[in-house]
């Protein structure tokens, strides 16, 4: 519930899409990666070592977010089957009752959504937003064209697969001609200056997400990388044989491209900190920055030194860049600061920094705020993933993966996205083991099923007897193998 609290702080909150994990210039993994604003950020700031999101793609991860809650509770698993939480109050809607005037700018992604449903900002207790639809555009927005005439030109197979519907503003269509990470930059700085304090901006870039090439002509041409055109109805090869060609390991300069969206994503989140600044606004403005799902490799993204990518249960799938910064709440200093965190945490921790009492949310995050400050360094005990074909549990140190390589969605990530979810199950130390290279399956079978026991009460906890039957078998067939 809402309480009384002095000097709230401004909050921005930042959601890059398909970030790879190694990919901050600050790491060091990669010389060509260049990310001012980020290790300005972590410099300042806390960096999450233990963090994860709530899913290995976009839409229940994202769902994740604006409830503070596991997406399984909803029945959001995979593509198929996932939604906006609409039953459940968005972290918007809780900012709201505190006063706060809140803003939204860039892509949305939660599942079908249509304009003017729950799902969309301006309906779930923004007042200010900008954004795109992603759910109506095959989980994209384009870079560069979002028009009707593109709409019309592209056709009726291509206008969705290459995302060039309008955007909307507080819900109505608004074209835009130029570059959209750009443009999103503009209006937050715009909200931020201009909101009646204190205000909550979610920001939610669609870079460094497929197809980078587009990018504007002078960057193209600054940085000597040809142009690239999108695929139209009119051209004489399938959507799924082009495709093929635009991700890796086909396309052409495609690390390239990458690491250009991520540079200028970069440059915006570069002039929030530096809007804050000019407006003497750093000291209490909470600033978070994290991704939505593990870094995509066939975008070309880099995961060192996790294994796996988007898509999958494995570390590159679901452990992301995460960072927070609050000087005058005492997340500062430059730390890196273990304990098991999560995306989940995010409503509960930024509430609770703005004087929300949060201790009677029903929500599966935690208020963080202490770990952040450094007072502790216990994080969550356990975290849980769920896709319906793959699943997981971490607890400590230990984490057990169950896959089912052989489920049609498996296959179709593998055919489609050149992504190997694996198979069977298997036990890792992340602590030993970051990489998951050593699979402790047939040396430590009593943690196997302790961990499984755990695993099996949170399915049967969020009303998934079903998948926990499915899993349980795999694990004794494994243990009896094993």
């Amino acid at each position: 519930m809402p309480s009384a609290s002095q000097d709230r702080p401004n909050v921005l909150l930042i959601l890059s899409d398909d970030h790879g994990y190694g990919d901050r210039s600050a790491l060091g993994n990669d010389p060509a990666v260049r990310t001012p604003a980020l290790d300005r950020l972590a410099a300042d700031g806390v960096t999450c070592s233990d963090a994860y999101v709530a899913a290995p793609i976009c839409n229940p991860s994202r769902g994740a977010i604006i409830s503070g809650s596991y997406p399984a509770r909803w029945g959001s698993t995979w593509f198929s089957d996932t939604r906006f939480p609409y039953e459940r109050t968005t972290l918007a809607e809780r900012f709201g009752e505190l006063g706060y005037t809140c803003g939204y700018f860039g892509k949305v992604h939660y599942g079908p959504e249509e304009p003017g449903d729950r799902a969309c900002p301006s309906e779930h207790g923004f007042d200010e937003s900008y954004y795109g639809l992603a759910g109506q555009q095959q989980g994209r927005l384009n870079y560069l064209v979002h028009s009707e005439e593109a709409v019309a030109e592209y056709g009726p197979e291509a206008q969705w697969r290459m995302a060039v519907q309008p955007m909307l503003h507080n819900g109505e269509p608004d074209e835009l001609d130029g570059f959209l990470t750009a443009e999103i930059g503009r209006r937050t700085r715009d909200f931020m200056t201009s909101a009646e304090e204190p205000f909550f901006a979610m920001v939610a870039f669609n870079a460094v997400h497929n197809f980078c090439w587009q990018l504007p002509a002078e960057e193209l041409e600054r940085r000597g990388l040809p142009a690239k055109p999108d695929w139209h109805d009119a051209d004489d090869i399938s959507y799924q044989d082009w495709y093929d060609g635009a991700i890796a390991p086909n396309l052409e300069h495609g690390r390239e491209y990458y690491l250009a969206q991520l540079e200028l994503m970069d440059a915006e989140i570069g002039l929030f900190l530096d809007t804050l600044r000019d407006q003497g606004l750093d000291d209490n403005t909470v600033v978070v920055y994290l991704t939505d799902n593990g870094g995509s490799t066939c975008n070309y993204g880099d995961n060192t030194p996790l294994s796996g990518t988007k898509y999958t249960l494995a570390e590159g799938g679901v452990r992301v860049p995460y960072l927070v910064r609050w000087p005058g709440g005492g997340w500062d200093g430059g730390r890196i600061q273990s304990g098991l965190v999560s995306s989940m945490d995010l409503y509960p921790t930024l509430l609770a920094a703005a004087g929300y009492v949060v201790s009677g949310l029903d929500v599966d995050g935690t208020d963080q705020g202490a770990l952040w400050r450094g007072e502790t360094v216990a994080g969550h005990e356990s975290l849980h993933w769920e896709t319906g074909f793959q699943s997981a549990v971490r607890v400590g140190d230990l984490k057990l993966r169950i896959t089912h390589g052989d489920h049609q969605d498996a296959r179709g990530v593998l055919t489609v996205e050149h992504v190997d979810v694996g198979d069977g199950v298997q036990l890792f130390d992340l602590t030993a083991d970051l990489a998951e290279q050593r699979d402790l399956l047939a040396e430590r079978p009593e943690d196997v099923r302790r961990l499984w026991q755990r695993h099996a009460a949170w399915l049967h906890e969020v009303g998934r007897d079903d998948l926990a039957e499915q899993h349980g078998e795999r694990v004794a067939a494994a243990l009896t193998l094993g």
